[in-house]
């Protein structure tokens, strides 16, 4: 049987939050991305689902959110996405340094990556081992990791990125990659192999839980290209401040159902396709119990809304929409941050 078409990379990572209103304004002010989307989780009508991005929605800069405001604070550990990087351009950690401190945001010291210390690069078919980088570790309000990546931009990179809040030389561009806690790496390494990500290099960890060991794999798409993996024995456990699940792009049908079928022949049970109004999705656990979707690129966050006006009204699909009056009444009401406000409180 054929194998798959490699998946481009990262299609958005879904988290659990609290406050709804906290969040919209730590993601969307402080962090300077757009709200693009303001829904409902769609097995939960009561509540929220946020969806962040660059200006357009762009497939691998969504980072979307459930705010279950009475969840306990979750644990972060093994079956789980242990931290979310984004992109940010070269040069502009000082900036957000020093927009941290101006927000109060918990933040470390900037780490270096995949440096001299990188081992083994010789098992990727191309030979290419990690560029080094630096990261700058934080944590948002409900304490979900999240990293900043400084990275060269390419002059035909596909991120819009949005600026009302922060400028475009320092705006966030998009995923960088997710790290991946398991208890047994390597079945879930030969899963990532299968759905097309290369092993490119391993270095021990830092700025996670020091002296454990770091192996990333590429994809071949441009923006949210990277999966990291590092084994841990420490249980996690889902509430507030941890990841629910990632989506990873199969950007046709044809893509999608190619990959589900070889998940199932790697012995996983991925579900049948869900449509989520937004793109079509299959989900299943990968061996080391980390939720993975596979998500479509159409039909866009646009199939509903202009896109000026993304992210200005909720939006219920499809079958939802009857139930309107009633799903209004049960959630809280939010207000979008916007910067001619942000100014007029100065």
């Amino acid at each position: 049987m054929a194998d798959p078409t490699p998946t481009p990379g990262i299609h958005h990572v879904t988290c659990i939050a609290g406050d709804p209103q906290e969040n919209l304004d730590f993601w969307v002010e402080t962090l300077g991305l757009r709200l693009v989307k303001r829904s409902i989780n769609q097995d939960d009508a009561g509540t929220y689902h946020f969806f962040y991005a660059d200006t357009e929605g762009t497939p691998g800069t969504s980072m979307t959110f459930f705010p279950w405001g009475d969840m306990t604070r979750g644990t972060v550990g093994s079956g789980q996405v242990s931290r979310t990087a984004f992109r940010v351009p070269e040069g502009s950690l000082d900036y957000w340094e020093g927009r941290f401190d101006e927000h109060g945001v918990d933040y470390d010291d900037r780490v270096e990556r995949f440096g001299s210390g990188v081992r083994s690069a010789s098992e990727n078919a191309s030979g290419e081992a990690p560029r080094a980088e630096t990261v700058l570790p934080f944590r948002d309000p409900d304490g979900l990791p999240v990293e900043l990546v400084a990275v060269e931009t390419p002059d035909d990179d596909p991120v819009d990125p949005w600026t009302e809040f922060v400028p475009a030389e320092r705006a966030i561009r998009g995923f960088h990659s997710v790290t991946l806690r398991v208890t047994d790496p390597r079945p879930s390494e030969e899963l990532l192999a299968t759905m097309g990500f290369e092993r490119v290099g391993t270095e021990r960890s830092r700025g996670d839980t020091p002296g454990d060991e770091r192996t990333r794999f590429a994809a071949e798409g441009p923006v949210g290209k990277y999966v990291d993996v590092i084994p841990t024995v420490e249980a996690g456990r889902q509430g507030r401040g941890t990841v629910h699940h990632v989506a990873f792009r199969t950007p046709t049908d044809e893509d999608q159902e190619s990959m589900r079928r070889a998940v199932r022949r790697e012995g996983l049970r991925p579900t049948q396709q869900i449509d989520r109004h937004w793109f079509r999705s299959v989900y299943f656990r990968e061996h080391g119990g980390v939720l993975f979707e596979l998500a479509t690129t159409d039909p866009g966050y646009t199939t509903d809304e202009p896109p000026d006006d993304l992210g200005g009204r909720l939006v219920l699909p499809g079958k939802f929409e009857d139930r309107r009056e009633e799903i209004e009444a049960g959630l809280a009401d939010v207000t979008v941050p916007r910067a001619e406000t942000a100014e007029a409180d100065d």
